[in-house]
């Protein structure tokens, strides 16, 4: 029987808040440019956290802290995990995107937190490595 390694690694995106969101309606270069921005960002965080590479699984969860106590949809916040992951994915943190190597559980949002006046998006990412 194989045994995993598992790690746990969080990386806060230069966001604060989610680039991408489901109800959009930008003009289709103006979207693949946000994409290809998030995705960018996304790989060169994980290469200056030095996160492993060649992961047999990876779970990523999306977490957005707002300033404002506005009501807001979750399931919105899709496209900007997708972006996220193939980030991951160009990274080499696993081999593909598919569910075989990687699951997107609902992203998290929290609370507002009024008191440093900043909203934060960040990914908390846990790896499982044949150990």
């Amino acid at each position: 029987m194989t045994e995993h390694k598992t790690t746990e690694h969080t990386l806060h995106l230069p966001h604060t808040t989610p680039p991408l969101h489901a109800n959009q309606r930008h003009h289709w270069a103006v979207r693949a440019k946000l994409t290809r921005q998030l995705r960018d960002d996304t790989h060169i965080l994980a290469r200056a956290a030095k996160l492993p590479q060649g992961c047999s699984f990876a779970t990523v969860t999306l977490h957005y802290l707002p300033t404002t106590r506005r009501r807001r949809d979750r399931h919105n916040l899709y496209p900007t995990v997708k972006a996220c992951i193939d980030g991951l994915v160009d990274y080499g943190l696993v081999p593909d995107d598919s569910a075989v190597f990687v699951s997107a559980p609902e992203p998290v949002i929290h609370p507002a937190n009024r008191s440093p006046r900043r909203s934060r998006l960040w990914l908390e990412i846990e790896t499982k490595e044949v150990a």
